[in-house]
This record gives structure tokens, C-alpha cells and sequence, in this order.
């Protein structure tokens, strides 16, 4: 993680944007002590569960069972 004073942050706050949007981390240092840190973003926990039910919905569309019922693939299996 690299280190870069405030001043310098604010004057190339573009381009650490990119680095950091390339995976790149940065402390922000005032007068040589660490005040913040710039890392790349993560979807919080509520975003990453939507985006996994929106996922799991989308692949639940892509299946068929073929005209069959549960019901009837349980009776079915109950009679073997």
C-alpha cells in the first residue's frame, strides 16, 4: 500500500482514481501521519445477496422439467 501526502492526493485526485479503480490502495498522510485510506469499492452485503438472487432467478428461468410436476416426480419417485 502506498503512501501519498494530502496535498498530493487532492492535486492528482484523477489519477489515483484510476489506480485505485485498477486495484491499486493508497494512505492519504497529513503532515506524515495516516488520515485515510483509498481503496477500491466493494459491494456491500445487500448488494451482493440481490445480485445473487437476480442471478439465481435469471438461471431458475433457463430450466424445464420437461412438462412434469414436482407432485408428479415425487409420486413417481415413490413408486420405484
Amino acid at each position: 500500500m502506498r503512501k501519498t501526502g494530502a496535498f498530493e492526493a487532492r492535486t492528482h485526485l484523477p489519477q489515483l482514481l484510476r489506480r485505485v479503480a485498477a486495484g491499486e490502495r493508497f494512505v492519504i498522510t497529513r503532515y506524515g501521519r495516516p488520515v485515510a485510506e483509498l481503496i477500491p469499492f466493494r459491494a456491500t452485503g445487500t448488494d451482493r445477496i440481490r445480485a445473487a438472487i437476480d442471478d439465481l432467478k435469471a438461471f431458475q428461468a433457463t430450466l424445464s422439467l420437461g412438462g412434469l410436476s414436482i407432485r408428479e416426480m415425487i409420486e413417481q419417485g415413490r413408486s420405484r
